[in-house]
């Protein structure tokens, strides 16, 4: 079975009023935790706050056993050095009884934010009158577990909205008298739709096209430009090349023409 865990759509919030006329402080604060603390729910988690609101009224009639109102003691400090205050029970029950019951109250509850957010829906007051008839609270006695209704009804869902219609072509032309346009006309305006991609497309290709053909004559000139000085270059050393082979060449002829006419004198 999987494990419950309660959401905050299954918790419903209560309003009761407590009457702490005549009743032991202690045995108070331990009813009025409960309650702000939801164990009385059968969706208790004690990581939820699934607890109701609790009117205190009253307070100043509550009573303390054991000889506590001269034996316990409020204390208090301002932060200050010597700041300590301390106040015994019976002064404080007669003065502001409504702080002897938060404060019991405060410490039943978790002490973390949790517990700051339970003591939140606790309201205490004095005398039998509060001021929340607004929310219509019921009347608690001590002891008495407040009924349980079950889960929240859920709300219903609301219907789904109709289906829009779907937005027409471009190339689909609407028709005098909101008759819808036939196929043949559909087809025609999907044509003309593909003509004009394709010219489009044509028109890119060109562009294309002459951006490189600029690019290969701009290379081709450079190029071209460059040959000339290469050749002018290349004929000089041929040239002076040929010049130096011919007086070579000459000289070895004389010099074998003055060798024979000295040997046939």
């Amino acid at each position: 079975m999987k494990t419950y865990a309660p959401k905050p759509a299954d918790i419903e919030r209560g309003w009761y009023v407590v009457d702490a006329d005549g009743v032991v402080l202690g045995r108070l604060a331990s009813e009025v935790a409960k309650i702000l603390r939801g164990k009385h729910k059968p969706i208790y988690a004690p990581h939820a706050d699934t607890g109701d609101h609790v009117i205190v009224v009253n307070a100043s009639g509550i009573r303390l056993t054991g000889g506590k109102e001269t034996k316990k003691v409020y204390s208090r400090h301002s932060g200050y050095p010597g700041g300590l205050t301390q106040v015994d029970y019976g002064r404080l029950m007669s003065e502001r009884p409504a702080v002897a019951v938060e404060r019991a109250v405060r410490g039943m509850l978790p002490k973390n934010r949790l517990g700051r957010k339970m003591l939140g829906k606790l309201s205490v007051y004095e005398g039998a009158e509060h001021r929340h008839q607004a929310q219509k609270p019921k009347p608690l006695a001590l002891g008495e577990v407040p009924p349980w209704t079950g889960l929240p009804v859920p709300a219903p869902k609301p219907e789904p909205k109709p289906k829009a219609e779907a937005p027409r072509r471009r190339g689909a032309a609407k028709p005098a008298g909101g008759k819808p346009a036939s196929r043949s006309g559909s087809a025609a305006g999907g044509r003309a739709a593909g003509a004009r991609g394709g010219t489009k497309s044509a028109t890119r290709k060109s562009a294309t096209r002459k951006s490189a053909t600029r690019k290969s004559s701009t290379r081709s000139g450079t190029s071209t430009s460059a040959r000339p000085s290469t050749a002018k270059s290349t004929a000089k050393s041929s040239a002076e090349s040929t010049a130096k082979s011919t007086a070579k060449a000459s000289t070895r002829t004389r010099r074998t023409k003055a060798a024979s006419k000295a040997e046939q004198e």
